[in-house]
């Protein structure tokens, strides 16, 4: 297996994949941008080490960042040629692995994605299965273990070399605030490698779930399991939770975890509300969470804040780029009232910015001159012409400047 890791063809697929992700550098300092130089000087050399066996993977950078609910996430940064043998490594296993991964696995394997995961709960909730049992795992990523994971492996992988390298990467210590330490468990997040391993390991949990004949769903750590009544959960949560500390050695987070019905559950940003449609009782509807139109909302806050140095261009591709993003990941969901009402306070928001360059230091009121007048003249508020009730008749004006004179 090392012999096909090292081929030319993977490893410059690895290389086009670290640098399309970009990420920040490791602990030797290296950029991405920097990459190709240094590969092209010394990438025979590492490809020679690869084959004998004798490649010393560099310590891992940690870097802390904020999590939504005020608290922080670890990273484990490996340098950018790490990144990209770790790549390669992943390139190769995961045709291996991805043949024996369950239905009902949807995170970060090929052609499975997030909206499958969510479609799928749906239906399960839809077809009757309302209490469902969400399991939180605690610190999934900081306490897998480091044996078991290289048992499950070397299962499929019996090549000395590739196991040797992936123990390698699993084993690299992590600098943290100037200090090194060892790592025996987890699996750091941040390194390609990462999710390909935590589908490895949690793989024994979807085939024990098919076992049982449960329906579930699971996207990475994050797994829910759907049964028809409260008793059934409970007992259903048990069994989990026994299969998971003595099997796994994984701990569940009891605070996060517990028996849920649908309007008490999210999933991957999408909540569950009845439709209140005559014939439909007992379906469901997918909404968006409170908190993601809160974090949607505090962006544009950003971007459409007066004091903010940007034109209105770089205001509108800015909105255009975040709502796109946005819209995109929820549109399964019932969002077309909340957005009509998020438009009219962005066009609040763009107004305001207008007049508050309008009345700036080149001030058009201390010349006697109308806004609309003035506005005519500037082209970076030419987008379009528009109907807009000024000095006391209809006339058509630019599209920014109807803003300003909105009229409903």
């Amino acid at each position: 297996m090392i012999g096909q890791i090292i081929t030319r063809a993977n490893l410059n697929a690895a290389y086009l994949q670290v640098v399309r992700n970009k990420g920040a550098a490791g602990v030797d300092g290296l950029r991405v941008d920097e990459l190709q130089a240094h590969l092209q000087a010394n990438g025979a050399t590492y490809v020679q080490q690869l084959r004998e066996g004798r490649y010393q993977v560099a310590p891992i950078r940690g870097m802390e960042i904020p999590k939504s609910n005020g608290k922080k996430r670890l990273l484990g940064i490996p340098t950018v040629v790490d990144r990209v043998f770790q790549q390669a490594v992943a390139r190769v296993l995961q045709p291996v692995f991805e043949a024996g991964f369950q239905a009902h696995s949807y995170g970060f394997r090929p052609g499975r994605n997030a909206h499958q995961a969510v479609g799928q709960s749906l239906l399960n909730i839809n077809e009757g299965y309302q209490d469902i049992v969400d399991i939180d795992l605690k610190s999934f990523f900081d306490k897998v273990e480091h044996y078991l994971l290289l048992e499950l492996i070397y299962k499929r992988v019996k090549c000395p070399m590739a196991l040797k390298l992936i123990r390698s990467f699993l084993r690299a210590p992590i600098l943290i605030d100037g200090q090194l330490r060892k790592r025996r468990k987890g699996v750091p997040q941040g390194s390609p490698l990462s999710p390909l391993l935590s589908n490895i390991l949690l793989n024994e949990l979807d085939k024990e779930l098919e076992k049982r004949g449960h329906r579930y769903v699971r996207y990475a750590d994050d797994f829910s399991i759907y049964v028809r009544s409260k008793a059934a959960a409970k007992r259903v949560g048990n069994s989990i939770y026994c299969f998971l500390r003595d099997r796994l050695k994984l701990p569940i987070n009891r605070e996060k975890s517990g028996i849920r019905r649908p309007t008490a559950f999210a999933l991957l940003g999408y909540g569950f509300v009845p439709t209140y449609r005559k014939g439909e009782r007992g379906r469901y509807q997918l909404i968006v969470e409170t908190s993601r139109w809160k974090s949607l909302k505090a962006k544009l806050k950003a971007i459409t804040r007066k004091t903010t140095p940007a034109s209105l261009d770089e205001r509108l591709e800015r909105i255009g780029q975040t709502m796109r993003g946005w819209i995109n990941y929820f549109k399964l969901a019932s969002i077309h009232q909340k957005i009509k009402t998020l438009d009219h306070w962005l066009r609040n928001r763009l107004r305001y910015c207008i007049w508050s360059r309008f009345i700036g230091r080149r001030n058009p009121i201390r010349r006697g001159e109308a806004l609309s007048d003035w506005a005519s003249k500037q082209e970076w508020l030419t987008l379009g012409a528009a109907p807009a009730w000024v000095a006391g008749e209809w006339r058509k004006v630019p599209f920014c400047a109807r803003l300003l004179h909105w009229k409903d």
